[in-house]
């Protein structure tokens, strides 16, 4: 049980900034179709490379496309992916690792070495392997990301298991009756998800990097459908003569990345989660 310090601690100002921040951004983005007036991808070639006016808050691009409206769906798109894909990694980490530490034996011994083996590969490599068979696209970036990360959740999930289940308040309930699933879900979901979390929290920004590192490649979202990897490629040939063209989502990439690894950061020192003894 916490102490009375714990229970009465608060999240730092930079938890609590990043958290304001990251509610904000993602009620803007998601009003956008109210206040946009401009396609992402329409194409007026008479008003290319557009300065900054009233009429196009960043200007436009190569293809005279608004900078801003881009910016905005990338949002969408980028913060869209990220959840989908720690939902995917957290509910398959959070089955097998639960599978392995509950269940131990031959369960246990074989989704371990499913994970040494997927951990024992780079990710972005592993990633652009599965990328290459699977074929681009957004959809199979997601599931290629989420194939190589996994395995990380899945052994910490198996050692907050093996820690817990041979407490006093676990061997009590078992003796009182509980079947294995309501001791489990009584005595280990709530820090299993609390811990996952945290961990998922910190580990968007990474997620959100490797997207747009694969979208800026070709292999995730293709042209011309906005979003932040896309519209870096787009830019890359107009570095000197229009450097905002990359500038404008290289920022906006830079900005989310940073507030969801400073909330992760918060979170992790208010719930005292310690890294290194999850392994």
């Amino acid at each position: 049980m916490k102490s009375i310090n714990q229970c009465n601690k608060k999240l730092s100002f930079m938890g609590r900034f990043s958290l304001f921040m990251i509610i904000v951004l993602i009620i803007f983005i998601s009003i956008a179709p109210i206040y946009m007036i401009y396609s992402p991808d329409s194409i007026n070639l008479d008003n290319k490379f557009a300065g900054i006016s009233s009429i196009h808050l960043l200007g436009t691009d190569q293809l005279g496309r608004d900078i801003f409206t881009r910016i905005v769906c990338g949002a969408r798109i980028s913060l869209l992916s990220v959840g989908i894909t720690i939902l995917l990694v957290l509910l398959c980490g959070i089955l097998m690792g639960s599978i392995a530490g509950f269940f131990g034996g031959n369960a246990d011994r074989i989704i371990m070495r499913i994970c040494d083996l997927f951990l024992s590969l780079p990710t972005i490599i592993f990633s652009l392997f599965l990328v290459g068979i699977l074929g681009a696209g957004l959809e199979n970036v997601i599931l290629a990301i989420a194939l190589t990360h996994w395995a990380w959740y899945a052994r910490i999930v198996r050692s907050i298991v093996l820690t817990l289940k041979n407490k006093e308040f676990v061997i009590l309930s078992r003796v009182y009756g509980a079947s294995p699933w309501q001791n489990f879900k009584r005595n280990m979901l709530v820090p299993i998800i609390t811990q996952c979390l945290v961990l998922a929290t910190m580990d968007i920004g990474h997620i959100m990097l490797h997207i747009a590192g694969l979208s800026f490649l070709g292999l995730g979202v293709q042209p011309p459908q906005a979003e932040w990897g896309v519209m870096l490629s787009d830019s890359k040939d107009f570095i000197w003569s229009n450097p905002e063209l990359l500038i404008y989502p290289g920022f906006a990439l830079f900005i989310c990345v940073a507030l969801f690894n400073m909330l992760g950061d918060s979170l992790r020192d208010y719930f005292d989660l310690d890294l290194k003894n999850l392994h």
